[in-house]
C-alpha cells in the first residue's frame, strides 16, 4: 500500500490498466476510502438539514437577484455532492465485493456532470448567505479530491458528448438574462 501511496498514486508513475485495476482495489479497502466516504456523506447531510431549514428561511430573504443565484448555486451544489455520494457508493460496492473493478470503471459509474459541477459561480453569488458560501466552496474541494481519484484510479474521463457545451451556454444565457 505504502509503494502505491508513494507512487502511481502520487501521480509519480502512471498505472497502465492493470495497475488501475489494482489501485482501485487497494484504494476501496483504504483508510483513505474509508474517510472520504465518511466525509462526503456528511456533507450530504449537512447540506441537506440546511438546503431543508435555515437555507430555506434564508433564502425567502434574499433580494430577486440574489434568489435566482441562490436557486442555481444549491442546485449546483445538490448535483456537484450527489455525483460524489454516487461514486463513493461505487466505491463501496467493489470493497465489499458487490461490483467488479471493470464495471465501476464503466463510464456510467464514473463521476460525471463536470460541466455543471465545475461551472463558475453565477452572478450576484457574493450576496448569499454565508453557510451556503462555505458549503460551495467544501463541496467543490471535495469533488475535485474524488475527481482526481477517478482519473488515477479508471484513467482521464472521456470527452463530453458533442452539444453539451452548446447547451449549457443556452441554459447560462437564459438564466443569466433573467437575472437582469
Amino acid at each position: 500500500m505504502k509503494s502505491w501511496i508513494k507512487g502511481e498514486f502520487m501521480g509519480y508513475n502512471k498505472p497502465n490498466s492493470a495497475e488501475h485495476a489494482q489501485n482501485a482495489m487497494t484504494f476501496s479497502g483504504s483508510e483513505l476510502f474509508k474517510r472520504t466516504f465518511e466525509e462526503g456523506m456528511a456533507m450530504v447531510e449537512e447540506t441537506a438539514t440546511y438546503l431543508d431549514g435555515k437555507g430555506r428561511a434564508e433564502s425567502k430573504l434574499l433580494p430577486s437577484k440574489a434568489a435566482l443565484a441562490y436557486a442555481g448555486e444549491s442546485m449546483r451544489l445538490t448535483t456537484r455532492l450527489m455525483q460524489v455520494a454516487s461514486w463513493l457508493l461505487v466505491q463501496r460496492a467493489v470493497a465489499e465485493g458487490e461490483m467488479t473493478i471493470d464495471e465501476a470503471g464503466k463510464e456510467k459509474y464514473r463521476l460525471g456532470a463536470r460541466e455543471i459541477c465545475r461551472g463558475r459561480r453565477t452572478e450576484n453569488a457574493d450576496l448569499l448567505p454565508p453557510k451556503l458560501l462555505d458549503l460551495l466552496e467544501r463541496s467543490m474541494q471535495l469533488y475535485e479530491r474524488v475527481e482526481r481519484l477517478d482519473q488515477l484510479l479508471y484513467g482521464k474521463e472521456q470527452a463530453p458528448p458533442v452539444g453539451l457545451h452548446a447547451q449549457l451556454n443556452r441554459l447560462h444565457a437564459a438564466f443569466g438574462n433573467a437575472a437582469e
